[in-house]
């Protein structure tokens, strides 16, 4: 089974991220970047099923940047086959990203897609769903546990209530959630290793999708500061502040 595993560029999570001064998105100059949390867990998940003798191929694909070699390279050392990246300076959205994805899957022909549920930066939960209905594919995101059972998937997924089983017939999308596994490090073999393995770059012209934005950001700005707490003296000035001050009854 080949695995084709998304993985995104995104600032550190360690970063605290600041507003430009222009308000029209956050620094990204000069600041650390690294692979999406999530899809780190989705790249560990495509190595336990190649090692579990599930998985055949795992690919590593990321779109944007040139830097995104980087976050492909990140992947590699953990213990993806190959690489591909999408090269584009716009801005990617989600169904943007779904589509280049579709355009890839349709090349490579993989069973199993593997993305993480949302990035940190956008935080949208879009991507995975959306490339799921392009494809017309089963789906199981919020994953907390992956298991194939024959030609099937067992998806044990994260829901409000609980936990939710749901089995998928191959091919699929998946969607990892936090505890589906802990990513490991890549060591300094598989590090050297990783600079000998191949990346393929692309364009979205050659894949023949217009990515061209959908959504405008008008303006981006920090959220207001937190203010302190106050005592009162009564029930009633409590709920009169509840009422005329913060407006939440």
């Amino acid at each position: 089974m080949k695995v084709l595993v998304a993985v995104k560029r995104v600032i550190d999570f360690n970063v605290k991220v600041r507003v430009k001064a222009d308000k029209t998105g956050v620094e990204t100059a000069n600041v650390k970047m690294s692979m999406n949390p999530f899809d780190e867990i989705g790249v560990e998940e495509a190595i336990r099923l190649k090692e579990a003798g599930i998985a055949t191929e795992i690919i590593a694909v990321s779109l944007g940047v040139a830097q995104c070699q980087e976050t492909i390279r990140t992947a590699l050392a953990m213990g993806a086959d190959r690489g591909i990246l999408v090269q584009s300076d716009a801005e990617l959205q989600p169904l943007a990203v779904a589509k280049l994805l579709k355009a890839i899957v349709e090349k490579e022909k993989p069973e199993l897609c593997i993305l993480g549920k949302q990035a940190i930066d956008d935080d949208c939960n879009q991507t995975g769903q959306m490339l799921a209905a392009l494809l017309g594919w089963a789906q199981g995101t919020f994953a907390s546990k992956v298991k194939r059972e024959g030609d099937r998937l067992l998806v044990t997924r994260e829901v409000d209530g609980g936990l939710e089983t749901v089995k998928l017939k191959l091919p699929a999308v998946v969607t990892t959630d936090l505890r589906l596994n802990e990513p490991r490090y890549a060591s300094l073999p598989n590090i050297m290793k990783a600079k000998k393995k191949p990346i393929e770059t692309l364009t979205p012209e050659q894949l023949g999708v217009d990515v061209a934005p959908r959504l405008v950001t008008l303006k981006v700005e920090e959220p207001p500061k937190r203010q302190g707490g106050r005592k009162v003296a009564s029930v009633a000035e409590l709920v009169d502040k509840l009422r005329n001050e913060a407006r939440v009854i």
